[in-house]
């Protein structure tokens, strides 16, 4: 009989190795592990370690834990929330697992612990491991396998990989139990932004990491922070290069035929459906783009990573790339050549690798694999050529262009990012979003922050510039709005999780006329969640939209122009579910939008009296100013610019162009006969004055608001919905004496008696 096992890598013996490493740590790297042996020297303690994007948290933490735990037979939990993580931290355990830091063992155990196939699971978990490394959710629904495993442990070292997530429930879930568990705990946070959500969260991080050093010395309430170092001190001391962001629309729509589980694919599993796919490697213009743009600025980009959409994309471009004179390679997992029929591996891969590396090959394009492990010094450009929605595999992605001069790379890094228009709305992640915490820009130029914020704006409105330039889609009422009035005052920026493990990172826009809403509705939310007993860190989908449709009839009436999107409102219900905390605004204070003020420029074009001719010089001269961009940067194309900016001349030349010429008197339908949300689709300021009419005559002298039925009192109008008293369909009419509010007990029971 054969064997009757296989050999797996999710859990093992690691023997230490002989002679040195031939990584040495960065001053960063190093401090951070001085700092950690400094408040070591506690008994218990719990800190964050923050190192930006690029900065090696994974290596300093492994190395450092290597020494001080692993050699001293501590045990050590380490908890992540992707499988990518979980992989990426065993493998540096491993890499890194030296007899010289580990003097007093010769090897040690380790498991990966996750949902997915190729890992464990919790209930593999013994007592002679050393180091475990799980995911937070298969731990969070089987806490008590770590109950042999914790038994007789006076000391345990537990690390949360992506730190700024550990407010969720379920890190809650398992930091409390561990503790409760184990005499000594010792719990150290990675993360590069340890405040990316509001700054009230700080006092949630708080509560988990109460320990800092500070002057050599360990201390209490020091902001939980062993050592920080941020991204612009990196970059000046040329570890990190400094990134340069340029996005280009390709013009292409990919969303007309995509059903829901399509999206679904998409927006929680990462994946493009094979149909979609195929018709972006396939589409000859956008191809064209990417070639034509790489060729534009050849001397600028030099070395640079493609990322494809799937093997033929790569193996099309690396061709395109060819023919138009660019030294280019392909590099992907086996695959048969369409051509010769030759089977492509490991050993053709690296061939590739080492023409890139010796920069016989300027272009490399490859569907993912060049996301970690592989050394690639010298690469100066990532072009983005297929979108993502997970933040992790962008921050992989536009981290082979992040090493700075000091660690044998450049000193700057071009993330070139090709972007689709999609029908509905998709949270691909924006790879600048990723540094909004970082100070992006990495200047205290003014004009610097304002390209940032322009560029965070610009991808959010190529949709509505989009749907202006369709004549078969109605923006009548978009641009009768003074095109000032369109532009972002600011975002709801936050990253959150769904139950696979996959991070999102959402921008929701907010405008002048959906401020007050989002402000009231984020007061309003401790109470929402209380009034529909949610308390899980995932909200089911029916409950979801439920409390979205009652934020909505209840904050979100009246007239909103740009509008609020109803996704934006789902993505800050998911995200208040997982850490109980609203998300940070970001003002978009150095934007001049003067300089974006297109009335303006139409204004001028009116007043100088332009003929065609002379307009068209005057709009191109300032389209190309070579000083900001501000209008390429906003607008993207040039197309959106001339629609906008034609829209503007006909409020000019002609006042009355949006007022429709009535040649038939219709009848009338008056609006006592309607229900509430109808009228709001006709008179959205109406139905807010008679709800809002409603509330102000069930206010008491407290200041509460009270159910006409059963006296429920709240400061909060959420608990409460509008009801008529008499009901439409028993002669009632929508008119302010026959409105109240009622909560949504009771009126679920009078509509039951109905």
């Amino acid at each position: 009989m054969g064997n009757t096992f296989i050999e797996v890598k999710s859990n093992g013996v690691v023997s230490a190795k002989q002679g040195s490493n031939s990584r040495f740590p960065y001053e960063h790297q190093r401090k951070a592990m001085e700092c950690l042996d400094i408040i070591d020297k506690l008994d218990d303690y719990s800190t964050l370690v923050v190192l930006p994007t690029g900065g090696g948290k994974t290596y300093t933490a492994s190395s450092w834990l290597l020494k001080s735990a692993l050699n001293k037979n501590k045990k050590i939990l380490w908890i992540a929330h992707r499988q990518m993580l979980l992989d990426q931290a065993a493998e540096s355990f491993k890499k890194f697992a030296y007899a010289e830091i580990m003097p007093n063992v010769s090897s040690f155990n380790y498991r990966i612990v996750s949902g997915a196939i190729s890992h464990d699971r919790t209930i593999d978990i013994v007592s002679s491991d050393n180091l475990i490394i799980a995911s937070k959710d298969s731990l969070g629904r089987n806490l008590q396998a770590l109950d042999a495993w914790l038994d007789g442990e006076k000391e345990i070292y537990l690390v949360i990989d992506e730190a700024h997530h550990s407010t969720a429930k379920t890190y809650r879930k398992v930091i409390e139990y561990v503790k409760r568990k184990t005499d000594h705990v010792k719990i150290i946070g990675l993360t590069a932004t340890p405040f990316r959500t509001a700054d009230s969260e700080q006092g949630l991080l708080a509560k988990i990491y109460t320990d800092g050093v500070n002057l050599g010395r360990p201390v209490k309430d020091n902001k939980g922070i062993t050592y920080k170092i941020d991204l612009k001190t990196l970059i000046n001391r040329s570890i990190l290069s400094r990134p340069i962001f340029e996005s280009h629309s390709t013009e292409e729509g990919f969303g007309d035929n995509l059903g829901k589980d399509d999206w679904d694919k998409i927006s929680h599993l990462d994946i493009l459906p094979d149909n979609i796919a195929e018709q972006m490697a396939g589409s000859a213009s956008r191809n064209k783009l990417i070639v034509d743009t790489y060729k534009k600025n050849e001397d600028t980009y030099g070395k640079t990573i493609v990322f494809a959409v799937n093997v033929v994309h790569a193996i099309t471009l690396a061709k395109l790339f060819q023919k138009s004179g660019v030294k280019a390679e392909f590099i992907v997992s086996d695959v048969k050549d369409m051509v010769t029929g030759v089977t492509l591996g490991s050993k053709d891969n690296e061939r590739k690798l080492e023409s890139y590396r010796n920069g016989d090959t300027k272009v490399l394009i490859n569907v993912n694999i060049l996301t970690e492990g592989v050394d690639l010094p010298q690469t100066e450009t990532v072009f983005l050529a297929r979108p993502t929605v997970s933040t992790i595999l962008m921050t992989q992605m536009i981290g082979r262009a992040l090493r700075g001069t000091q660690a044998g790379g450049t000193a700057y890094a071009h993330i070139v990012s090709f972007i689709d228009d999609w029908d509905e709305h998709i949270a691909w992640v924006n790879p600048e979003s990723l540094f909004v915490d970082e100070e992006a820009d990495f200047s205290d130029n003014p004009t610097e922050h304002q390209k940032h914020e322009l560029r965070m704006i610009a991808i959010s409105k190529i949709e509505e510039f989009a749907a202006i330039l369709d004549d078969s889609v109605d923006t009548t009422a978009i641009e009768r709005v003074p095109f000032e009035k369109r532009i972002p005052i600011g975002m709801y920026a936050f990253t959150c999780l769904e139950e696979n493990g996959m991070d999102h990172s959402y921008q929701v826009m907010v405008y002048d006329s959906t401020y007050e809403a989002y402000e009231d509705m984020l007061y309003a939310l401790p109470a929402l969640f209380k009034d529909y007993g949610v308390d899980d860190e995932f909200i089911d989908d029916k409950t979801l939209t439920a409390m979205a449709d009652h934020i909505a009839e209840t904050f979100f009436t009246g007239e909103m122009i740009p509008p609020y999107e109803e996704a934006d409102i789902i993505h800050i219900l998911m995200y208040y579910a997982q850490y109980e905390d609203i998300p940070k605004f970001y003002t978009f204070k150095d934007i001049d939008k003067s300089r974006l003020d297109v009335a303006a420029i139409a204004k001028h074009i009116w007043d100088e009296d332009m003929g065609p001719k002379k307009k068209a010089e005057y709009v191109d001269s300032i389209w190309e100013d070579t000083d900001d961009n501000m209008l390429q940067l906003f607008f993207g194309r040039k197309v959106y610019f001339w629609r906008q900016l034609d829209i503007e001349m006909m409020k000019l030349s002609s006042p009355d162009i949006f007022e429709d010429e009535q040649n038939v008197k219709y009848g009338k339908r008056e609006f006592e006969d309607m229900p509430l949300h109808e009228i709001g689709e006709y008179n959205p300021n109406y139905e807010k004055e008679l709800r809002n009419g409603a509330f102000e005559e069930a206010l008491n002298d407290s200041g509460c608001y009270v159910c006409a039925e059963c006296g429920l009192e709240s400061e909060y109008k959420i608990p409460f919905q509008v009801d008529h008293i008499i009901p439409l369909n028993k002669g009632g009419k929508t008119v302010p004496e026959n409105l109240q509010i009622l909560c949504r007990k009771c009126n679920t029971r009078k509509s039951d008696k109905l």
